[in-house]
């Protein structure tokens, strides 16, 4: 079972993930201010224990796992793809492999 974090770490995280999505004008997007309301509506007083509030917290979670591997996964996207045809020492390159100058050669002849 994964450690409990606290709603406020959760709550910067989805703005923060909004605010990658949108721009500096991530404050006036419907998102922004329905994170903000769905926090502030689930908020629990000392007076009283609510597990919608558990509930909530995990949800959120998920959603800021879902928006973060979302991100992540568009990144790797737009570097590994749709680049078109290669050549061979690209290739090699991007995986971090030297291919030989010679062929048939250790690599190091001129």
């Amino acid at each position: 079972m994964a450690a409990m974090t606290s709603p406020l770490r959760v709550c910067r995280g989805i703005l923060k993930e909004i605010r990658a999505l949108k721009g500096r004008e991530y404050k006036q997007t419907l998102a922004y201010n329905y994170v903000l309301d769905q926090f502030r509506k689930n908020q629990v007083s000392s007076e009283r224990y609510c597990r919608a509030q558990e509930e909530a917290l995990h949800t959120s979670q998920s959603y800021l796992c879902l928006l973060a591997s979302t991100r992540l996964h568009l990144a790797l996207h737009n570097l590994y793809h749709g680049k078109g045809e290669r050549a061979p020492e690209q290739v090699a390159g991007m995986v971090g492999l030297r291919l030989p100058t010679q062929p048939g050669g250790k690599g190091w002849e001129k």
